[in-house]
């Protein structure tokens, strides 16, 4: 809710139940906050508060503090949604006010938006995955392997121009292959992004090597060419030159490849490129996802396209996309029997969710684009507050805004973001911050990491004060003005209240 409707059904619990009806008319929200002198909620009237005056005969220039009913019900501004509900369904109302520490009403949630939730980014789906899936129902090839793994293997490779590619069941299975083929084993060292999703890092565990964590540059939000090079300077003189390099192209955009590649290169570690977020990005005209020796894009179902799950391996080696399908159907042998030399795994695509990526890669280009839309509706509809930061989009860079990102500059920034944050899902609008870094997982604690520069801890920084915003490519008008109407509404209050102090 907006201030100037917030304000519209605010009124003085000294006004008459006629004046309070024509408000109500007026204002078309069914509801009216009632509050005395100082700004406290005195209760809440409806348009059955009005008629039910009307029926008992309450004389019209009765004002509505004398009027028969219930303490107000409210919730404080820690709430949840699921309070919001709960309260709602135990008294069988659609509004619920919030209110400050001091019983001031700070919003109004309705059951209307609850009802209504906008998600982060939900699958989007279109008529052409009907027909493939359709087919592999027909032809009976619902298990893993099939006609639509070899056609979505064949034509992802085509669509970002690389050689060869392996379908599997997860962005997090793919990058597992990739480290095995790289020969990493217990006791290795693996270099990674820490600004990442744990899907990147965990494989280094599945194989038992020990991972190494780099910075993020606050041009890309991507790993740090300075951090690397400190690494690679640790690493020599400690012995511990890594077996591979996991590069994350962060939230739809590559890394500053031209500068990381040729760090790899001098020390002959050879690059895991995670484009698991990034299918559809380009840098310096080149796909994200052709830069490594090995790439992975993940086709979750929260991904720019999706295939409910999955995952996919590509490289220009033929040799080692060989071997990945061959490590990912449990390593058997070409024997008449069931022969196993070495330990595989169950990683293959099913025949059906190729399918949907089939249809869904035809497309791609089409969603890229309409994430972009809405990434730059956010942008120019929040211009006038200078302290929202958006991830940037340097020259030569082609990001698909798979997730809209910023960070709040100034004092009490990530206290401003959580604000900001348990406001918008207070209306069923999810919203969740930057990636915590890895260095700073539980999980991962004493694992070395390298700053973007000594004490300028870059990832910490985007994680203390940034948000990721509704960003589907299906996202309605309607519910982008939503998103955008109750940021503006919190970061104005914000601003208001920062000028107070």
């Amino acid at each position: 809710m907006n201030h100037d409707l917030l304000d519209a059904i605010k009124v003085p619990a000294s006004i008459s139940w006629s004046d309070a009806a024509a408000r109500i008319n007026e204002t078309a929200q069914g509801v009216l906050l009632a509050v005395d002198a100082d700004g406290r909620l005195v209760r809440t009237v409806t348009d059955g508060d009005v008629r039910r005056a009307l029926i008992d005969g309450v004389a019209p220039a009765a004002a509505l503090a004398d009027l028969p009913g219930r303490a107000p019900l409210s919730l404080p501004e820690s709430a949840t949604v699921a309070q919001a509900q709960a309260l709602m369904r135990e008294y069988g109302i659609s509004h619920v006010p919030v209110l400050d520490a001091k019983g001031r009403p700070l919003d109004l949630v309705t059951a209307r938006d609850l009802s209504q939730r906008i998600w982060l980014s939900s699958p989007h789906l279109g008529e052409e995955e009907s027909a493939f899936v359709e087919d592999a129902f027909r032809t009976n090839w619902i298990a893993p392997l099939g006609p639509h793994v070899d056609g979505f293997e064949r034509e992802l490779a085509e669509h970002v121009g690389v050689g060869h590619a392996a379908a599997v069941s997860s962005g997090t299975a793919a990058i597992h292959l990739g480290l095995l083929l790289l020969g990493v084993k217990p006791g290795d060292t693996v270099f990674c992004s820490s600004l990442t999703f744990v899907g990147s890092c965990n494989p280094i565990l599945y194989c038992g090597a020990k991972p190494v964590f780099i910075d993020s540059e606050p041009q890309t939000w991507n790993m740090s060419p300075a951090a690397l090079e400190r690494a690679f300077v640790w690493a020599r003189a400690t012995g511990r030159i890594p077996k591979a390099v996991v590069i994350v192209n962060l939230y739809g955009q590559s890394a500053d490849m031209d500068a990381l590649l040729p760090i790899c290169e001098r020390h002959g570690v050879p690059v895991l490129e995670d484009a698991a977020e990034s299918l559809g990005a380009s840098y310096k005209g080149r796909a994200s996802g052709t830069f490594g020796r090995l790439a992975v894009f993940s086709f979750n179902g929260n991904k720019i396209i999706t295939t409910s799950g999955g995952g996919m391996l590509v490289s220009q080696d033929a040799g080692l996309i060989a071997y990945a399908r061959k490590l990912a159907t449990q390593a058997r042998e070409p024997a008449p029997h069931y022969e196993h030399v070495e330990m595989g795994f169950n990683y293959r695509m099913s025949n059906v969710l190729a399918g949907i990526g089939r249809g869904q890669l035809k497309v791609l280009p089409q969603r890229v684009q309409q994430r972009r839309a809405v990434f730059e509706r956010y942008r120019q509809a929040l211009a006038d507050f200078p302290l929202v930061q958006w991830m940037p989009e340097p020259e030569g860079h082609l990001a698909t805004r798979w997730l809209t990102c910023f960070c709040l500059d100034g004092p009490d920034a990530g206290a401003r973001r959580d604000r900001l944050m348990r406001s918008l899902e207070l209306h069923a609008i999810e919203a969740r911050p930057v990636w915590k870094p890895m260095h700073l997982q539980p999980l991962f604690a004493g694992a070395p990491y390298f700053e973007h520069a000594p004490g300028d801890d870059v990832a910490a920084r985007l994680f203390a004060a940034g948000l990721c915003l509704p960003s589907g490519s299906n996202l309605s008008t309607e519910q982008q003005d939503r998103v955008i109407a109750h940021l503006r509404w919190v970061l104005e209050k914000d601003e208001v209240n920062r000028a107070l102090v």
